[in-house]
């Protein structure tokens, strides 16, 4: 399906860097969590920098960004060896979580969040969570916004599911995200929202489009794979992907 010229132009002056990438209509919404419904990367980037400088270590940002969206223990794991601290993965997550766990539980959603959740629901359009957090943290971050969070058919956390094998940027948390759903929908029927190159590959690969949102300050070189960049998901326009526009 071809975008009305209206619809391209509306896009190309929102997005942080405009793709000619076709994009396609779609019949079911996915978003990653954190980075995108919550503004927790900040948080976590804190608690690690805090956790790293206890031994004289430095969570520098390209360790960051290849770490952003991985499960938890990848990371953890991918932290731990590439700054050679000298604890174990296990311990590392534990001081981490100790930092976390005394801001977590009050983190905000990111602008445009709300409007988009609302109108997704209103209009009847099935959208779900796939995020790398296990249940538990899910539950924790999410504690302030339950009634938000509440109209989401169905969430996924990888951390936790047994169901997913592998974590992103491989495709299995979303695949099984969309097979969830009652009606099933093919994947190229499944929008995806990341703010990460690891989930924005991961959702690729499972034959997604993907709406990226990423940090300021990922090089642009990072977000190439995306069908779409945009600065905000208040820039989102949601009949650029025939989804019902906003009234």
């Amino acid at each position: 399906m071809r975008l009305p010229v209206e619809i391209t132009q509306i896009v190309k002056n929102v997005c942080r860097s405009f793709s000619t990438k076709k994009l396609n209509p779609v019949s079911h919404v996915i978003f990653d969590m954190d980075g995108v419904l919550l503004d927790t990367e900040n948080i976590h980037k804190q608690s690690v920098t805090a956790v790293a400088s206890k031994f004289g270590k430095t969570y520098n940002l390209d360790l960051r960004y290849r770490v952003l969206g991985a499960p938890e223990f990848d990371g953890a794991k991918m932290i731990v060896n590439e700054l050679n601290l000298p604890i174990s993965v296990e311990e590392f997550i534990i001081m981490v979580h100790a930092f976390e766990n005394k801001v977590l539980s009050d983190v905000g959603i990111l602008p445009g969040v709300d409007r988009l959740v609302r109108h997704l629901n209103k209009n009847k359009i099935p959208f779900a969570i796939a995020t790398s957090s296990t249940k538990k943290s899910f539950d924790l971050k999410t504690s302030k916004h339950k009634s938000l969070f509440s109209l989401f058919n169905h969430i996924v956390c990888g951390g936790c599911d047994p169901e997913v094998k592998n974590g992103k940027p491989a495709p299995d948390i979303f695949l099984k995200c969309a097979s969830r759903f009652p009606d099933q929908p093919d994947p190229n029927k499944c929008l995806v929202f990341e703010d990460s190159p690891n989930g924005v590959r991961g959702a690729k690969e499972a034959g997604m489009q993907v709406v990226m949102v990423p940090d300021n300050l990922l090089p642009k070189d990072s977000c190439t794979e995306a069908t779409l960049v945009l600065g905000s998901i208040e820039d989102f326009v949601p009949e650029a992907f025939g989804l019902p526009s906003f009234n």
